[in-house]
């Protein structure tokens, strides 16, 4: 190679392929250690911003040369390849544990960059002088604090940076400092959200998201809380709130689900556990067929024994959790060791950030909904996704019957009270009632969580029965998101937690006199 290039090339490809070698290390002793591992590039896809796919280099690219260009031609500029490997490497180098805080202008990722773009494109000024930019959607929102009248000032982007937090949220000095008590409500949680953010592109080992294995019988399950949690099921030892909160931000969806329907579920009929009695009925029939009894099962022809059908789990407007890491919807499994598991992903977003992993098959008649199967993880689970509305899969009887010892469904943040989206569930809500099988729901904050249940009550009052008192979820994610379009707009992943049901009508009868 050095007959046949130049000095300096050599010595970008030398560094390419060191930097490609010390990479491919780290990854072997990372997955060695445990069972599983989530890379830190997919969880950075699944960020709350909706722009903030990562943009990183890979360092294969950076060794390939360029066909049809001489190695050693004069260039007046460094080259791409110089480019990308000094980028990379500067943006590593600047993210240290104790380096994180930077503004998004001004990041050494070139993801937040564009983020930072993003914002000053789409969001608006929160000050009061401000004419109103649409109709505000709750009493914490921002715009609810502007005037209508036509003498305030009109619209402007908001383009100037807070020193404090580095996230674009003002129109202009003056107005952040005008606004600056309002401001102070969320700027430090805008601050743990920067640096989370650089956290994940700091390029440093992650080994929080280093998973454990199936649960031995012989040990059991805390589920107190997310350390009771982590530690009776041998997660590795995660000493840092920063490393806990990226942890949770995507265990909390397997882990909702896991509380609620496990025997030693931390909500309870007790006073303050916020089961009611007809929850403790619907729970207690799943309960029976994910808690089987040991039936003296191995691995030979005589230990072969008969099992129930798969419990199935309908995720209903599913979104990014369709495409989490399946070692994660792998702990929800490893929490019923003898019991079958079937998670069906329903909705017309379920397959985003998928395409070029599974594209979408064509809809036979053996497949007319064009389902996708992952039968492969593990054997005791199977994942479907289908890109169509439930209500229109209901009407073909496509999963029905329904039956309360083996169906649920689970709905993520599903906004059934939000303007933009109630419309979409009004079909959905009489259909999912009829079922008579538990509904579990989340919401970002109290007040989505409140929107959906008035919504509910005012659709179909009187025909349901709430399982789980609403309240705030014991597992929910730890780590805040901001909304890229309204960067005041601050939330955390399945904050609230209820449940309902289709009320079910039971025939009494009385001896006549």
């Amino acid at each position: 190679m050095a007959g046949y290039t130049c000095i300096q090339c050599l010595q970008v490809l030398r560094q390419g392929a060191r930097a490609t070698s010390s990479q491919a290390r780290l990854q072997s002793l990372a997955t060695s250690r445990r069972r599983s591992a989530v890379s830190p590039s997919l969880i950075r896809s699944f960020g709350s911003h909706r722009n903030g796919r990562s943009l990183g280099t890979n360092p294969a690219e950076q060794t390939k040369p360029v066909s049809g260009q001489t190695c050693c031609a004069p260039r007046p500029s460094p080259s791409t390849i110089t480019q990308r490997g000094v980028a990379s490497r500067s943006s590593v180098n600047a993210l240290t544990r104790d380096n994180l805080f930077h503004s998004f202008s001004n990041s050494p990722s070139d993801a937040i960059r564009k983020r930072a773009e993003f914002i000053k494109q789409n969001a608006f000024c929160p000050h009061p002088s401000h004419q109103q930019t649409r109709a505000p959607v709750s009493p914490h929102d921002p715009e609810a604090r502007k005037d209508t009248s036509e003498s305030n000032l009109p619209p402007a982007h908001s383009h100037f940076e807070c020193p404090d937090c580095g996230v674009p949220v003002y129109c202009s000095e003056g107005h952040w400092m005008d606004d600056f008590e309002a401001h102070l409500e969320i700027c430090d949680t805008l601050r743990q959200i920067n640096e989370d953010d650089h956290d994940l592109r700091s390029g440093r080992l992650f080994p929080e998201f280093n998973y454990p294995g199936p649960q031995d019988d012989n040990f059991v399950i805390n589920m107190t809380n997310w350390d009771t949690y982590l530690y009776t099921r041998e997660f590795p030892a995660i000493n840092d709130d920063r490393s806990m909160r990226q942890v949770t931000r995507m265990l909390t969806y397997p882990q909702t689900i896991g509380s609620v329907l496990h025997e030693l579920s931390p909500y309870g009929v007790r006073s303050g556990g916020r089961l009611t009695p007809e929850g403790l009925k619907s729970v207690s029939a799943l309960r029976y067929s994910l808690h089987p009894p040991k039936a003296g099962e191995s691995t030979d022809i005589k230990g072969l024994r008969l099992k129930a059908p798969p419990v199935r789990i309908f995720i209903l407007g599913a979104r990014a959790e369709s495409s989490l890491p399946r070692d994660v919807w792998l702990q929800l499994q490893y929490m019923y060791p003898r019991a079958l598991l079937h998670l069906i992903f329903i909705g017309p977003e379920s397959m985003a950030n998928r395409d070029g992993e599974f594209p979408l098959p064509e809809r036979t008649p053996e497949n007319p909904f064009g389902g996708i199967v992952e039968d492969r993880l593990g054997g005791q689970m199977k994942i479907t996704t289908y890109v169509d509305y439930f209500h229109t899969m209901n009407k073909a009887q496509y999963f029905g019957p329904f039956d309360p010892y083996l169906d649920c469904f689970m709905l993520f943040h599903p906004g059934l009270g939000h303007p933009a989206s109630s419309h979409e569930w009004e079909e959905t809500l009489p259909q999912l009632l009829e079922t008579k099988v538990p509904i579990l729901c989340t919401g970002y904050t109290q007040w989505d969580m409140e929107r959906d249940i008035n919504w509910v009550s005012e659709k179909c009052r009187g025909e349901f029965d709430v399982l789980l008192e609403p309240g705030e979820n014991i597992f929910r994610s730890l780590r805040w998101d901001l909304n890229d379009q309204d960067p005041h707009d601050v939330s955390c992943g399945n904050w609230g937690l209820w449940a309902f049901r289709g009320k079910r009508y039971e025939a009494t009868f009385k001896q006549e006199d």
